[in-house]
Order: C-alpha cells, then sequence, then structure tokens
C-alpha cells in the first residue's frame, strides 16, 4: 500500500523538532530514515503510523490494505517486549487475540509467521531460552502475523552485537523478498540502510527536513553478493559524508531542560 506523507512539521513545545517533510513510498518499497541525532527520525516514524498527531501536514495512503490485514500499520521496535511467561509461538500469537479468526485460522497465520522467520522448530521455546537475534526474531513474527500493508521499524537491530546484526540484516532481505509489505525503517546504522533499503531518506539536523534522497543501485536479492560490497561501501560513505558534519554538531549540542 503506498504511503504519502504531505508537510509533515511538528513541534514539542517550543522545539521544532520536524519542517515540511513530503515522502512518496511505494507499495512493497523499503525507504531507510537517517541523520543526526535528534533529527526527528523516530517522530517521523510515530506520525507515519499514527502514534503521534503532526502539527501540521498529513498521512495519506493510496488504494485499500490487502484483504488478509488485520492491522493496517504495525511496528516493529528495538525493545523486543515479549511476555515471558508465553512460548515463541504464543507471543506471536497475542497479536490475533479477540480478531474474529477461528482457531484454525490463527493456528494457520502463527504457522506462516514462524516458517516466514524461521522459528518453526523454536514454537515451544520460551524468551528466556533464546539468544536476544532469536527474541527479535519473535518481535519480527508478531508483527508480520497481521500481514501489514505498512511496517514501521524503530531501529530494530539497535540492541544487537555486530555478527547478530549481520545474520538478521540476512533474514529481513529474506522475509522482504517473501511478503509485500510497504516499510518505512528508522536507524542510526549506514550499514543497515544501504543493506535494506531502496532508498534512504537522509534528513537533516533539527528541525528535521529532507536533504537528500540517495537510491541503492543494487537489487535487494543481490545485495549480499561479494561483487556489490564496493557499490555498497560507496553509499555508506556517500551517506556518512551527508551528515557528518551535522552529526558531531548535533552530538555536542545541549539538550533543553523540559519544564
Amino acid at each position: 500500500m503506498p504511503l504519502h506523507l504531505e508537510k509533515i512539521s511538528h513541534r514539542y513545545g517550543p522545539v521544532e523538532a520536524l519542517s515540511e517533510v513530503s515522502l512518496d513510498i511505494a507499495d512493497g518499497e523499503t525507504v531507510a530514515l537517517i541523520g543526526p541525532s535528534g533529527c526527528g527520525k523516530s517522530t517521523l516514524l510515530g506520525i507515519a503510523g499514527g502514534l503521534l498527531a503532526p502539527t501540521s501536514g498529513a498521512v495519506n495512503w493510496s488504494g485499500a490494505p490487502p484483504a488478509d490485514s488485520l492491522n493496517p500499520f504495525t511496528y516493529v521496535f528495538q525493545d523486543f517486549a515479549l511476555l515471558p511467561w508465553r512460548s515463541v509461538a504464543d507471543n506471536v500469537g497475542l497479536a490475533l487475540e479477540h480478531r474474529p479468526l477461528s482457531a484454525a485460522e490463527r493456528r494457520e497465520r502463527v504457522a506462516s509467521a514462524l516458517a516466514l522467520t524461521g522459528l518453526t522448530e523454536f514454537a515451544a521455546a520460551y524468551p528466556k531460552q533464546l539468544s536476544g537475534g532469536m527474541r527479535q526474531r519473535v518481535g519480527i513474527a508478531r508483527a508480520l502475523v497481521v500481514r501489514p500493508a505498512v511496517l514501521l521499524l524503530d531501529e530494530p537491530l539497535s540492541a544487537l552485537d555486530a555478527q547478530t546484526r549481520e545474520l538478521l540484516m540476512e533474514d529481513l532481505l529474506k522475509i522482504w523478498a517473501r511478503e509485500k509489505s510497504t516499510r518505512l525503517y528508522v536507524t542510526h546504522n549506514l550499514e543497515e540502510a544501504a543493506r535494506l533499503a531502496d532508498r534512504v531518506v537522509v534528513l537533516s539536523r533539527r528541525p528535521g527536513r529532507v536533504r537528500e534522497i540517495v537510491p541503492i543501485e543494487v537489487p535487494v536479492r543481490e545485495r549480499g553478493r561479494p561483487e556489490h560490497a564496493g557499490l555498497l561501501r560507496a553509499v555508506h560513505d556517500r551517506l556518512w559524508s551527508l551528515i557528518r558534519d551535522e552529526a558531531a554538531t548535533a552530538d555536542r549540542e545541549i539538550q533543553p531542560i523540559a519544564s
């Protein structure tokens, strides 16, 4: 389902977080948001998903969600937020409770989400038995079980170590090749942006504005091939050149004290 952000601006009291951000995301496209700390990435994601009303501007979408979508806009957060007393399957199925589905339909959806995220053999395990990467896979499966039209991801890999992050990036590319949601992905990690996105939107220092949109000219299915490593590295370096000076300034900025 295509998503359209039209002149989104937002203020937190006297602080202007975003200024007239416009962005069109095509059906099935993955767009990453990057920028210096405090540029409004997570604020824009919250506005896109309806968690936060913008000070001005509008969020619109084209067409209708797929017929089997139970929740058109679904989030994946950095915090796994799993219930420790529930099994993997029951954590994934939590999103289906109080939905007008038969028991057989719930089982089918949970089984499909577990298979998509490589968790089938861990269905009966509990969160404390899993690694951080596996717990985040459960969080992703829980988001996918409702078959969202738009998937909103807020730094989902930032709490993981480098090796686990690499594995999860490979898994996400495989998942996205099979499920067709539209995706908006917030990250501080430039490698994630270059590996996972079709386009990378670079926001300026606060108030966040669209500074540049960088397309990734390597098909998603080929991102892991060694022959493309140089091009992806060049994208990484280009992204860093766009945010480096503002990131350094933001790092030394004194934050206002809330009244």
